[in-house]
């Protein structure tokens, strides 16, 4: 992953002269939760592109539950010599694209409503503070399997009937219901794009264009 020939990205570490804008959270130390919920990692530091002088990736230090699913990463090739897509013994960061997630401040957490556990399991890891690549980013957006808009998504409605389901209606169906709903939203994401978005390789592009797309939003950061 270090060997790529130009450097998007820096750690906030590495830029002694660069701090938290007002207004932003720092949110290194923070957990993460996936989708379902259950804690994905911590984020251990910030991603910044310094072109435009702003954070876009969580640099996440996964929790030993991803890396015990032992699961080969999205995307890997069919030839098995190619070990490029395996993940290495000591490969415990992801990373995560700032406009995936949202805060909750009263307990000091990110989460995304996007993205599930298996999902995580399946992205490609790198080492802490490897240099992290063009290259790298399209595999981890590939495997996220984000889109150029994203629509908004609402809880179903349940309606409040009194019959013999609505009373057996427990938590857990209820959150199966929302587990449907947020498949059926995301198929909905997929069948919405259209190759006329695309720009270069992969539907994204080689410049730092690249951070304009909405997987880049940080409004959300916003205090």
């Amino acid at each position: 992953m270090a060997t790529e020939n130009k450097k998007h990205l820096y750690y906030l570490n590495e830029l002694s002269d660069y701090k938290i804008s007002d207004g932003y959270p720092d949110v290194r130390g923070w957990d993460v939760k996936d989708f379902d919920n259950r804690v994905i990692g911590k984020v251990d530091n910030l991603l910044v592109n310094q072109d435009s002088q702003r954070v876009v990736y969580l640099d996440i230090e996964v929790d030993k539950s991803i890396i015990d699913a032992n699961h080969d990463p999205y995307g890997r090739p069919n030839n098995k010599d190619l070990k490029e897509f395996v993940n290495k013994d000591g490969e415990n960061h992801i990373i995560l694209p700032i406009g995936l997630v949202d805060l909750n401040s009263d307990s000091n957490y990110v989460y995304t409503d996007i993205i599930d556990h298996r999902t995580f399991t399946e992205t490609k890891r790198i080492r802490k503070g490897d240099t992290v690549g063009r290259n790298y980013e399209r595999m981890v957006m590939s495997s996220y399997n984000r889109k150029t808009e994203k629509k908004p998504y609402t809880e179903p409605v349940l309606v409040e009937e009194e019959n013999e389901y609505n009373n057996n209606l427990n938590e857990e169906k209820i959150r199966e219901i929302v587990r449907d709903e947020m498949r059926t939203y995301r198929s909905e994401m997929n069948n919405d794009y259209s190759d006329n978005n695309l720009v270069g390789d992969n539907g994204y592009s080689d410049d730092d264009s690249f951070y304009d797309r909405p997987e880049f939003d940080d409004n959300r950061f916003l205090r």
